[in-house]
């Protein structure tokens, strides 16, 4: 199980990362993302990436994939979303904080998986 943190502009961009993770990249999703303060965020990222970004969030969440993180770092360096995403594994020292701000945040509203397994359609 992997988390990656996607900063963005807006909350349409944000969406669209997390609907191109699923389709593109093909990593699923467990759960809902979870909203982490965009500071907060650029802060972590900042940490991870060690260097200085470019430009600061509107908004930013917190998504578990199934995938493990090496897996989803393969799968996402494939893709081209229209956020920042970071994959953020069990090594960096920030990796507990994170997992903590998961457990106790908010989650996105708007998101719904485009491949919701549980859905069924009655044959005919």
């Amino acid at each position: 199980m992997a988390l990656i943190l996607i900063r963005a502009n807006n909350q349409e961009k944000l969406l669209n990362a997390i609907a191109d993770i699923e389709r593109h990249a093909n990593l699923k999703i467990a759960g809902k993302p979870k909203l982490i303060d965009s500071k907060k965020a650029d802060s972590i990222a900042k940490g991870i990436l060690k260097q200085n970004l470019r430009t600061e969030s509107n908004i930013a969440v917190i998504v578990k994939v199934i995938e493990d993180t090496t897996k989803s770092i393969m799968h996402v360096k494939k893709i081209h979303p229209p956020a920042h995403l970071v994959v953020i594994s069990d090594e960096y020292e920030s990796f507990g904080e994170i997992k903590q701000i998961y457990a106790r945040a908010a989650p996105l509203k708007g998101y719904y998986s485009h491949k919701d397994t549980t859905k069924h359609f009655k044959k005919e």
